[in-house]
């Protein structure tokens, strides 16, 4: 095969994956993958402690997990992570780009692979987690049932807050052009996602909790348990295993 013919299938290979879904996704763009990891070293710093803070809390409630499995780890910045509080993690993701950046990153594994598919048998990994990546599957209720097979003890989530001042920001933002990463994300409350977890889990029994941070600095609190702040954490506690 001519440099020429290889360069045509490399260019309708990645043009094929953009189209993941059928639509265009901003993590196969290598021009804002590649700045995914300054954003956390930058103006969300401050939030990223407190994201940890209350995902860290909520798993850690449940003795039983040693393992984890992270989908959507993008450049593993929360993968790296898990080991400071005492659990072994591997990490997925679709997009190559990010994937790429975190093989330089992380020491432990990583798979390319969708999360509507998980490769990985029953029951490998004590738990799912799902952090910012949840808001991007077009059929949740499916990738929440194949979280509940592979994670044998339950299913973590971060998400960003649809009861966020912020969230109507991004919106006003890309309607000028600005800001891609939420083009195609749907956004969720608490009551929301749970709505959606019982659809998924009928049949199952389960436990939830979860927490809400994002406030404003000079908020009294930075976590508490109304739904209302830029970022809420939700535990699902498998209880039928």
């Amino acid at each position: 095969m001519s440099e020429i013919e290889k360069k045509k299938n490399f260019d309708l290979a990645t043009k094929e994956l953009k189209k993941w879904q059928g639509r265009e996704e901003w993590f196969f763009n290598r021009e804002l993958t590649d700045t995914y990891e300054q954003w956390y070293e930058g103006r969300y710093k401050r939030a990223e402690v407190w994201q940890k803070k209350v995902i860290g809390r909520l798993i850690k409630k449940d003795k039983r997990v040693k393992t984890l499995l992270e989908f959507g780890c993008g450049t593993t910045r929360f993968t790296r992570w898990w080991k400071e509080i005492g659990i072994e993690a591997t990490g997925g993701d679709i997009s190559p780009f990010m994937i790429g950046q975190g093989v330089h990153l992380f020491d432990g594994d990583l798979v390319l692979a969708d999360s509507h598919f998980m490769p990985f048998k029953e029951h490998t990994f004590d738990a799912l987690a799902f952090i910012t990546t949840f808001e991007y599957y077009r059929d949740p209720v499916k990738v929440i049932r194949e979280a509940a097979r592979v994670g044998k003890y339950g299913v973590v989530f971060g998400m960003m807050n649809k009861n966020s001042t912020k969230v109507a920001r991004r919106r006003v933002q890309e309607v000028f052009g600005k800001n891609p990463f939420y083009l195609t994300a749907k956004f969720y409350t608490p009551k929301k996602l749970i709505a959606t977890i019982d659809e998924a889990l009928q049949g199952r029994q389960y436990t939830i909790m979860w927490s809400t941070t994002g406030l404003p600095k000079w908020f009294p609190v930075q976590q508490w348990s109304l739904p209302y702040g830029d970022f809420f954490g939700l535990h699902v506690q498998l209880n039928d295993v």
